[in-house]
Formats: structure tokens, C-alpha cells, sequence
């Protein structure tokens, strides 16, 4: 069975076939989110690390780590600021060591810049997964020495010189292109995480059925591990939780292994509680036993965070209050 082994200093954690379903936690990451954007540029680290706690007593077994930031202020004072290269590997190598000193979880270290890339590899303990390469001629060249020289898994986006293709089977020919590149420098097919890209249903009807069929293919004939925005399926539709708690069990019963995905959300980590449970991926549902608790103190007025705070602090073991 294929195995992508990730580690920190000192947890590790498996992503595969015959493992629970890996939960990769997107909230840090300041791009749509001003009000962050402007904490890190005044240098305040207090959401991140809030988000990062919040994120692991949710059940993200992983934390993505993105450092795309926009220091609007610093660029009116200092041109260099406008320039990604130069914000991005600093920012990174601040936002992994903030991370690393309140968290035990493996990260994903998440930027389009290369140098923030080996920045976020050169501060993480442990092995993270690097996310992200694509088909592109450049972007291959440019991480898959990173990949080799810190012998850590990568995530592959699906897309190419040419874009994103809504035909599959240009999808699956990409991910396939970049597991025989990756061959090449000596990187197993078991350290790519393949994301096939989800489409937003809303804009076209059979985007889920495509990445059923995909995240089949993948596993089956090319023996890879799956993950994926999973917010991107309800882009644009209301009542957006619903109908990702729908794709993700699908999903999972599809073979996909994981997803960056935001945890603080009872109605996702429901669902994907309930699929472990029912893919044997939850021996004797103790998992689900403990989560039910977690469900119980939010009926009785507690937030999901709180509530998992809570059962987080009891070491798992917390009863069920009586009610009234």
C-alpha cells in the first residue's frame, strides 16, 4: 500500500489507502484575509497561532503554511516589498518557527515561491510536505531539486503550460507526467499527493463525478496519494458546508487521502469522522465515540472549537454531561 510519511519533531503521520483520512488545515494563510495581511505585516503572530491551535484541537493532523502576503504599507515606504521573492522566505521561515513552538503537527509548507519553499523546508523539524509543483516546465525544474535535496513529499496540481484542462483525462496525463518527472531525480511515486483539481460544481455539473473517476484512476494505476482544496466544489453555490460534507465522504470512498480544508467546521469534520468510520479506517468507532461527545457539548451551547478544546484538555476521555 502506498504510504506518504510526514513528520514533526515529534508526531508522524501517514497519509494513505488504509489510514484515516488526513485533514490538512488551510486557515493560515493570508490571502483573502486583510485583517491577517495586516497583522503580519505589523509583525503580530497572534491569529496564526490561534488559528494553528484551533486548527489541531479541530482534528487537522496537518497545518498548511502559506506565506503569500501582501505588505501594502511596507510597499508604499520600500519598493522591495511588492515583490513576492523578497516578502515570502522571510515570512515563512517566522510563520513555521511561530507554528513549531505551540504545535507538535507536521506542516505543509505552501508558496509559489521557490524561495520561501526552501525558506519553510530549512526552518521545519521533521519532514513536511512541500505544496506545491505543477506540469510546468519551470515549476519542475525549479522544485524537484528542493523535493530531493530535503527528501520530503510533494503535493502536484494537475495543470500545465496550458492551464487547467476540464477534460479528466488531460488531468490525469499531467499528474502522470509529473510522477515520471519526479522518477528522474530519484523521488518515489509514494512521496507525490496527487491533487487533480475539483472544479466548482456550481459552474459545472459533473465537476464531482470527474474527481470521483480521477481519484480512481490515480490510485489504481498510478498507485499515488490524493488530496485537494476541498472548499473548491461549493465555490460560488449557498450553503456551502452542506454540500462540502456531501463531497468529502464521496470523495474518501473514492480513495481520495486527504484534503486542505478548514477543520473549525463541525458539518466537514462530521462527515469525515463518519467516513472513517465506515472505511474500518476507525477501529471499534472510538473515534466517532469520542467526537460524538464533542457534538454533545455543542447542542449544549458550546462553540466546535471549544467543544474540542475541551475534550482535547480531558485527553479524549470526557463524559457526556447529564442534561437537564
Amino acid at each position: 500500500m502506498t504510504r506518504t510519511v510526514l513528520e514533526s519533531k515529534t508526531k508522524t503521520v501517514v497519509i494513505g489507502f488504509d489510514e484515516p483520512f488526513c485533514v490538512i488545515g488551510e486557515r493560515i494563510n493570508p490571502t483573502g484575509r486583510k485583517k491577517l495581511a495586516a497583522e503580519l505585516e505589523a509583525g503580530d503572530f497572534s491569529t496564526v497561532e490561534k488559528d494553528a491551535l484551533e486548527q489541531v484541537a479541530c482534528g487537522a493532523t496537518v497545518l498548511d503554511v502559506n506565506s503569500g502576503a501582501v505588505f501594502t504599507n511596507k510597499m508604499a515606504e520600500d519598493p522591495r516589498y511588492a515583490d513576492n521573492n523578497f516578502v515570502e522566505p522571510p515570512l515563512m521561515k517566522e510563520l513555521v518557527a511561530r507554528i513549531q513552538a505551540i504545535t507538535d503537527v507536521p506542516l505543509c509548507i505552501d508558496s509559489s515561491v521557490p524561495g520561501a519553499l526552501e525558506a519553510g523546508l530549512s526552518a521545519c523539524e521533521g519532514r513536511p510536505l512541500l505544496n506545491s509543483v505543477t506540469g510546468e516546465e519551470e515549476r519542475l525544474e525549479l522544485v524537484l531539486p528542493l523535493v530531493k535535496k530535503y527528501h520530503v513529499p510533494v503535493v502536484a496540481i494537475s495543470n500545465d503550460d496550458t492551464g487547467i484542462s476540464q477534460d479528466p483525462d488531460v488531468r490525469f496525463a499531467v499528474a502522470k507526467k509529473i510522477v515520471e518527472r519526479a522518477a528522474d531525480f530519484g523521488i518515489p511515486a509514494h512521496d507525490i499527493v496527487v491533487d487533480p483539481l475539483v472544479m466548482p460544481v456550481g459552474a459545472m455539473a459533473s465537476a464531482g463525478q470527474q474527481v470521483f473517476a480521477l481519484v480512481r484512476r490515480l490510485r489504481d494505476e498510478l498507485g499515488v496519494n490524493t488530496t485537494c482544496g476541498a472548499s473548491n466544489v461549493s465555490f460560488g453555490l449557498p450553503n456551502r458546508h452542506g454540500v462540502n460534507a456531501a463531497f468529502l465522504p464521496m470523495a474518501i470512498g473514492a480513495g481520495m487521502t486527504s484534503a486542505i480544508m478548514n477543520p473549525v467546521r463541525s458539518v466537514e469534520m462530521e462527515a469525515i469522522r463518519a467516513a472513517n468510520m465506515l472505511m474500518n479506517h476507525d477501529p471499534n468507532g472510538s473515534e466517532w465515540i469520542r467526537f460524538s461527545r464533542i457534538l454533545d457539548a455543542v447542542k449544549e451551547g458550546a462553540t466546535f472549537p471549544e467543544a474540542c478544546a475541551a475534550q482535547a484538555a480531558a485527553g479524549g476521555r470526557g463524559r457526556r454531561r447529564a442534561r437537564a
